[in-house]
């Protein structure tokens, strides 16, 4: 979550599009695609101010405006904030949409946002009264990267015992999301510590806690137990083959899980190295436009730990 700000340049959307070409719109799966699109519609097309779409507990439950929860979700700043935050989801909404399926990612992404928010509010209030200092209710936040941090942790579940790489410190999986939500905050004090660790909260909720069952239950009441695709615990990952986008940059025959050789932060990380620095000339190719900044590895990792600006 972040606090409000002017826009800048919408180099972030030129960058975003250029990633999804590079992957081939056909290799995203509906419901990720669904959800990139929603997000960027509401960034050119917002369905409220953003001072009228994040959420606080001032505003949503002292005054009433609980279509906040539904708002704050898909609405950002700016498009950088825009732009990491819809990198990152990409790569978790290939691999956890093909796992689950549509309609179970769907809603498993519907309860996130909606619970993210209430938890939110719940820890901002519950530290409002512990402190006495109302400034906690006052805090307005929007963006996805509360839902992404508990779709991090239903990654890290779904493929234990692999590292993430933190301003090159290799973490478990396990330590990650924790560790990236203590140095997102320093690195970024702009961003929203409370809105993160609901993110995490959500999704150990999910992975360890009642909430899955409760989910799983919930759909069988109201659609029947077949309506729905449950988690497929065999899943091997997704392979496709590219199609669009620029010459030299395809995909065809690669396989985007841990089985295939690359890590979801390698995968990241190279999405980030292509979009921002055009993944440099290949034999046969013209040089590409610059983008005006080139960035090391180290520079990549630390703007990645920014892409969480919830």
């Amino acid at each position: 979550m972040r606090r409000q700000r002017p826009r800048g340049s919408q180099l972030g959307l030129l960058l975003l599009a250029s990633q999804l070409f590079q992957v081939g719109l056909d290799n995203v799966p509906p419901v990720t695609l669904g959800v990139l699109g929603l997000n960027v519609y509401l960034y050119l097309f917002p369905a409220a101010p953003l001072m009228q779409a994040c959420v606080s507990v001032q505003k949503a439950y002292w005054h009433g405006d609980w279509r906040r929860l539904f708002l704050s979700p898909f609405h950002h700043v700016d498009d950088w904030h825009l732009y990491f935050n819809l990198t990152s989801f990409l790569w978790k909404g290939i691999n956890l949409e093909r796992r689950m399926g549509g309609a179970w990612f769907l809603y498993v992404l519907s309860v996130f946002s909606l619970l993210t928010g209430l938890v939110y509010l719940g820890l901002e209030a519950g530290l409002t009264l512990l402190t006495d200092d109302h400034s906690y209710s006052a805090q307005c936040a929007v963006g996805f990267s509360g839902v992404l941090f508990a779709l991090k942790i239903l990654s890290n579940h779904y493929h234990p015992g692999g590292v993430t790489h933190v301003l090159g410190l290799r973490v478990d999986n396990r330590y990650a999301s924790w560790v990236e939500l203590v140095l997102i905050h320093l690195t970024n004090p702009g961003t929203s510590l409370i809105g993160h660790l609901a993110g995490i909260l959500v999704g150990l909720l999910y992975t360890a806690g009642p909430l899955k069952s409760i989910m799983k239950t919930s759909a069988a009441w109201v659609t029947g137990p077949s309506r729905f695709s449950q988690p497929n615990n065999s899943y091997s990952g997704y392979s496709g083959t590219r199609s669009g986008g620029p010459a030299g940059g395809g995909y065809a025959g690669r396989r985007w899980d841990q089985a295939g050789g690359m890590t979801e932060q390698e995968q990241l990380d190279q999405a980030l190295r292509n979009s921002l620095n055009d993944g440099g000339p290949r034999p046969g190719d013209a040089a590409p436009p610059p983008y005006g900044f080139n960035l090391s590895d180290e520079e990549v990792r630390r703007r990645r730990l920014m892409r969480f600006d919830r």
